[in-house]
Formats: structure tokens, C-alpha cells, sequence
């Protein structure tokens, strides 16, 4: 499973590499349904940041709805410092005179708020970009690439795959429908597979693994199954382009929700060894086109493409 991966966020790198089109029509609905609060999307600042100098209209009217919801987003962090603040007063002021649990734990959880939400505020206003701007989760959005008329087309989608015609309750009853695996492609996936391809560009994949795996130790010798964050990266440094399904998911009275899977597969040696089962597909760039245009009738070539992967050599370490 790939629990999380920092990905190339800014579209233009795919217009730059790939020749590719922005669907300027699909990131403008995102933008502007986040800013009317019709849906809840959750967004990496880099994605935001890509429109940050805009040069046209339309990203205009984009930059224009995420600073709307930025505005937003500000005063609610605003008034949730506030009223933390105060809960924090009010706890001191009681353990000056008396010590009691109530209080204690009171202090405690208002600090740790307040922390978590200047930090908030400090990350919205900061123009200096991070790595973790770039890092999405099950549930975030992403600029992927798919093939449209002919065209690369590159399109916002959510990191969960609601397949079409599927009820919204499978987010919940499916909830690992971020990860497609090899062996379900014709079962669960076979909407998909051979008819709605897409790449991803990811630079880091993290994994949650077993400590006890993880440093090769008995599970006795934890109190319990504790996990760890693994960072996997390639050590040559270059982008991963990742082979995954995706989906355009209708109903009535709610709008469309475009939404993706990353294909998974055995794991290299070393990601085993580092104790986990499952590595997404890093497709060749030169099967990039190929693989956006699938043909149903001709399987094999599609499991050839997931065959001839891109197979770097994968440096791990604790996530910071």
C-alpha cells in the first residue's frame, strides 16, 4: 500500500515534460467548489502555489477562489486560537490555586492546539516552499495525467478511486481504494483497468511498517504492534511515473468527483527486506503513451508495460 508519497504538485511540470494540457476547466471546479464549501477537498499547498503568479483569466478566477478559502480558512484558525487561548488562561489559572486532573488535561490538549495552529497559519502565509507541501494522503488531491482525443491532458484528482457507478459509501466500506492491486486489475478494478489509465508523478513513497519487522526483532519484544514511517526513495534521484486508474464518478444532485488509484505490485528486495509487501509501479517514460492508451481487447500489453517497470534501487529511512 502506499500510504503517502510527495509528488511533483505543479502541473506545469507536466506541460513541460510531457507537452501536456492543463484541463483548465476541471482545476477551476475544484478551486471554486472548495471556496463555496460544496465540497470539502482537501489540497497540497504546492498544488495552490502553482497558481500563485497567474497569466491568464482563468487561473486568475483560480487564484481568486483559493485565496477565498484561504480568507476563509484564516479567520476560523483566528477564532479557534482565540478560544484555546483562553481555555489555556483559564486551566493555569486553576492550577495555581489546586491541582486537579480536569485542568491538567486541559492545559495540555489548549497548547497542543495552539501549536498545531500557528502552525497552520504560518504554513498558509508562507511563500518559501517545503517538501511537505508536496505530500498527499489518502483522500488529497493531485495533478495527474491522462490521455483525452489524443492529448495529454493533465486533470485534478482525488487520491481514493470511487469507481463509476459505484455508491459513494464504498470510500467507506473500501477504504484502501487508494491502491489498486496487480492481482484485482480484472476482478475488483476491471471497470478500470484497460479503459481509464493515468500517471502520477511521484518523487518519495512512504510506508507504514511493522516495527518489529523493521528492525528485524521478535513482536514480543514490543508491547504491542507498533508501526513505523518509512521514506522510500530512488537513488538516482529521478521522478517515478506511476501507473494508475482512475474514474469519473456521476449522481444526481452532486457533482462529478474524479478520483484515482496507483497500481501496486510485489515489492523489490530491498523495500521486503525494510518490511513491507506491497511497492506501487514505476511505468518506463517511454510507455508513458502506451499505457494512457489502453485497449481493453489486449490485456497482455498492459501487463507487459507494468512488467518492463522503471526498477530503481530504493533508499529507505525513518520519516521525519
Amino acid at each position: 500500500m502506499c500510504y503517502s508519497a510527495q509528488i511533483q504538485a505543479d502541473y506545469r511540470k507536466f506541460v513541460r515534460t510531457f507537452g501536456a494540457i492543463m484541463d483548465i476547466g476541471e482545476f477551476a471546479r475544484l478551486f471554486f467548489e472548495r471556496a463555496e464549501g460544496v465540497s470539502k477537498t482537501k489540497v497540497p499547498k504546492a498544488m495552490e502555489d502553482a497558481f500563485a503568479e497567474p497569466q491568464t483569466d482563468a487561473e486568475r478566477e483560480i487564484k481568486a477562489a483559493i485565496d477565498k478559502f484561504n480568507s476563509a480558512q484564516s479567520s476560523k484558525l483566528e477564532q479557534d486560537l482565540f478560544k484555546q487561548r483562553k481555555r489555556l488562561a483559564d486551566a493555569e489559572r486553576t492550577l495555581q490555586t489546586k491541582v486537579t486532573k480536569a485542568a491538567t488535561e486541559s492545559q495540555r490538549i489548549a497548547t497542543d492546539k495552539i501549536a498545531w495552529t500557528l502552525g497552520k497559519l504560518e504554513d498558509m502565509q508562507r511563500i518559501v516552499p517545503k517538501a511537505r507541501d508536496s505530500r498527499i494522503f489518502p483522500g488529497h488531491y493531485a495533478p495527474v495525467m491522462v490521455m483525452e482525443n489524443g492529448n495529454r491532458v493533465v486533470k485534478p484528482m482525488r487520491y481514493q478511486c470511487r469507481i463509476a457507478g459505484k455508491p459513494a459509501s464504498y470510500d467507506i466500506k473500501f477504504p484502501g481504494t487508494y491502491n489498486a492491486r496487480r492481482d484485482s486489475l480484472e476482478g475488483f478494478w476491471a471497470p478500470c483497468f484497460g479503459h481509464t489509465h493515468a500517471v502520477l508523478l511521484v518523487e518519495v513513497f512512504y510506508e507504514n511498517v511493522s516495527k518489529a519487522k523493521f528492525e528485524n526483532t521478535l513482536l514480543e519484544t514490543h508491547e504491542r504492534d507498533e508501526n513505523v514511517v518509512l521514506e522510500f526513495r530512488p537513488s538516482n534521484g529521478e521522478l517515478m511515473h506511476v501507473a494508475c486508474l482512475w474514474s469519473r464518478w456521476s449522481a444526481p444532485g452532486q457533482p462529478d468527483l474524479l478520483s484515482f488509484a496507483a497500481i501496486t505490485d510485489d515489492p523489490p528486495p530491498e523495500i521486503e527486506a525494510a518490511g513491507h509487501d506491497r511497492c506501487i509501479i514505476p511505468i518506463k517514460p517511454e510507455n508513458v503513451d502506451a499505457w494512457l492508451n489502453p485497449d481493453p481487447r489486449d490485456l497482455e500489453s498492459l501487463y507487459a508495460i507494468l512488467d518492463d517497470r522503471h526498477r530503481p534501487y530504493y533508499e529507505h529511512r525513518l520519516a521525519a
